[in-house]
């Protein structure tokens, strides 16, 4: 199981969970996971989210590999230049 911290707007469309625990071993797995546990997530994970993983940020890594001991954070996909 990997423990996910939600953050900003993606925490009111789990019903209003900080933190999730999911069986994923990579990006897609956790957000196909989490996407039927909280139908709620679906259109903004459909939309974009962007992954930290240990501080790294990712964005459509689909198989990167997530260790159970990572620190995972999801966030709406963040935009800027």
């Amino acid at each position: 199981m990997v423990k996910v911290l939600l953050w900003g707007s993606l925490r009111q469309a789990a019903d209003g969970l900080t933190e999730v625990e999911v069986d994923a071993g990579t990006f897609k797995a956790l957000l196909d996971r989490l996407a039927e546990a909280y139908p709620g997530l679906e259109p903004q994970i459909r939309r974009g989210v962007s992954l930290s993983l240990n501080g790294v940020i990712y964005r459509e890594a689909w198989f990167t590999e997530i260790p159970p001991d990572a620190e995972v954070v999801l966030m709406p996909y963040m935009t800027g230049g």
